[in-house]
């Protein structure tokens, strides 16, 4: 019986091991599932004046980058996109915050479209704040918005941890890529593998500026309550948005997501007197 006990100890090990070396090695194809562009790709978009600049963040490392000019801009939104895909095709969201007088920069993360360089995360978190910095040559930090969407989310949490913008705001985020992971593996200690954690909720605790959360309710990939646990961690800075029926990818589909939006880049600031509301109401009395 001690011996069936040992093997089936022994293969459960074997078992977690050879998982573990899967996603220590694959990892990367899972998070990432980048969309490269030749050099001489054209962007283009309706209703948008973009242009593409490049700027070498370290030796070896070119990071492509488009600026969506407005004329007479309230400020400007750093964009960091989402683990598909390149600028190419999320360039287009950029039209959400030019509407709203603001001007947008989206960079591609490294072996992204025109980008290069070895990506590691905290190579992409020194690309970021590069980028943040020359946006700060232009634009006074009140003036600067940083939005992170899906695991843009944690870039644009860590930034804002390490600076001072105007306002962060998240979309669909993640919490952590190791929570990530235990959703799906639950039974496997995932940490000692992991190279590519992005701790959202780590992040937002020394955050100071106003946060906002936008999650669908219906988001499938990273479910709500993932938005609730994190606007709980830094709650008087944070305010969160659901928008009903909305999923991961399609939540710009909704008009709700761009009233949202409307109301936070208005800014409008309400003070409320506590003794002319329920505010210290309770039922036992």
């Amino acid at each position: 019986m001690k011996i069936d006990l040992y093997l089936i100890a022994a293969i459960i090990v074997i078992v977690i091991l050879v998982i573990g070396i899967l996603i220590y090695f694959f990892q990367h194809r899972f998070f990432f599932q980048p969309e490269k562009l030749p050099a001489d790709f054209k962007f283009a978009y309706d209703h948008l004046k973009a242009e593409e600049k490049f700027v070498e963040t370290e030796k070896g490392a070119n990071i492509s980058y488009l600026h969506f000019q407005v004329d007479d801009p309230k400020g400007v939104v750093i964009y960091l996109k989402g683990n598909t895909k390149s600028i190419k095709g999320w360039g287009k969201f950029a039209i959400d915050f030019t509407r709203l007088g603001y001007e947008v920069v989206m960079m591609d993360y490294r072996g992204f479209g025109k980008s290069t360089g070895k990506r590691t995360v905290e190579a992409m978190k020194r690309d970021s704040q590069f980028i943040y910095n020359i946006v700060k040559e232009e634009f006074s930090e009140d003036q600067i918005v940083v939005y992170g969407r899906s695991l843009g989310a944690g870039f644009a949490a860590r930034l804002a941890s390490k600076n001072n913008p105007h306002l962060l705001i998240l979309t669909s985020p993640l919490y952590s890529l190791l929570r990530t992971i235990h959703r799906y593996m639950p039974f496997m200690p995932a940490k000692p593998f992991l190279r590519y954690n992005i701790p959202t909720f780590q992040y937002l605790k020394n955050v100071r500026c106003p946060i906002k959360i936008i999650h669908g309710s219906e988001d499938r990939l990273v479910p709500i309550k993932t938005a609730i646990d994190l606007s709980e961690i830094n709650p008087e800075r944070t305010i969160l948005y659901v928008i009903l029926k909305a999923g991961h990818i399609d939540i710009h589909q909704f008009e709700h997501y761009h009233r949202v939006m409307e109301e936070i880049f208005e800014d409008r600031k309400i003070l409320i007197d506590a003794e002319t509301t329920s505010l210290g109401y309770s039922h036992r009395k």
